[in-house]
């Protein structure tokens, strides 16, 4: 009688099982950049359209609730609410953009030199960098806009001080990496110059990291912004910013809620749509999230 034979399981055998790669872009990732596209169309809208002016005053449309008329209601002094979100959608997100943007290119060029150059100008430029970092960058922002005073461009400055530390932090940690490679150590062996090699070379092997910190950033400055406008020392009114209009919603909370609702609705909006396409991009471009 011949013996059947024998199956071998599949879980014992040194079979290598290959992975799928994972799809890109993903479903947060996706989500993260629909809800942003929209904002952002929603602030290139305001700058051609509202349905009202902003800052037309109307005492007898006061604390309208939202109806066909106002969509989202109005405010104390009769101000279309939606008409308001779209500009303070403008320049909220313009804020955050300018103070990441100066933030960046500070930071880059601080951590590039301390990074690459070492020696002395490593530890002069890390001394105050340090020294900054020992603050949080909301205390920072609101020591500055108390001495400079509250405006729109003086809010950037705060804002982009107080960020560029964290910059320059991961700037430096990718340069130091990185100078001793072989392709950099090829680069000063034909001649080329060290203002040559640190931007043709290490600069676009620091895009990656930079760009992770930047989307986080993104969202570290709308907020702050929002925080610094709800505090009032942020953009003046009567301009409109999310922030200072969840501001000015504090007294008619329980009488006008949706002051206070549509504005905070907006925000966390922005938040979620920045965080869920940074947490994408971070998975894509970090090696480690990747393995």
């Amino acid at each position: 009688m011949s013996s059947k034979p024998s199956c071998v399981p599949l879980a014992t055998l040194d079979v290598p099982v290959r992975k799928a790669p994972r799809a890109w872009p993903p479903a947060n990732a996706l989500m993260g950049a629909g809800l942003l596209l929209v904002l952002v169309l929603l602030a290139l809208l305001g700058v051609f359209w509202t349905p009202y002016d902003p800052l037309r005053i109307d005492l007898l449309a006061r604390f309208q609730a939202p109806c066909a008329a106002h969509w989202l209601g109005t405010d104390e002094f009769g101000r279309d609410v939606f008409s308001r979100l779209l500009i303070g959608a403008r320049t909220s997100l313009w804020i955050s953009l300018l103070s990441v943007s100066f933030a960046v290119l500070a930071g880059t060029l601080i951590g590039m030199l301390a990074g690459y150059l070492r020696g002395w100008t490593d530890r002069v430029l890390m001394m105050f960098n340090d020294a900054l970092l020992a603050f949080p960058g909301i205390l920072m922002a609101l020591g500055i806009m108390a001495v400079i005073g509250a405006s729109q461009y003086g809010i950037v400055l705060a804002l982009g001080i107080a960020y560029t530390p964290s910059v320059v932090r991961v700037v430096r940690g990718s340069v130091m990496s990185l100078r001793e490679l072989e392709f950099i150590e090829a680069s000063r062996v034909i001649g080329n110059s060290e203002l040559y090699t640190m931007l043709r070379h290490i600069a676009p092997n620091c895009l990656a990291p930079l760009c992770v910190l930047a989307t986080s950033m993104f969202g570290w400055a709308l907020l702050s912004e929002s925080a610094l406008s709800f505090l009032g020392l942020g953009v003046p009114p009567p301009a409109a910013t999310w922030g200072n209009m969840l501001a000015s919603s504090r007294p008619y909370i329980a009488s006008a809620s949706w002051l206070g609702i549509f504005p905070g609705v907006f925000i966390c909006l922005a938040l979620l749509a920045i965080n869920l396409f940074g947490d994408a991009l971070r998975d894509r471009l970090d090696p480690r999230m990747r393995k």
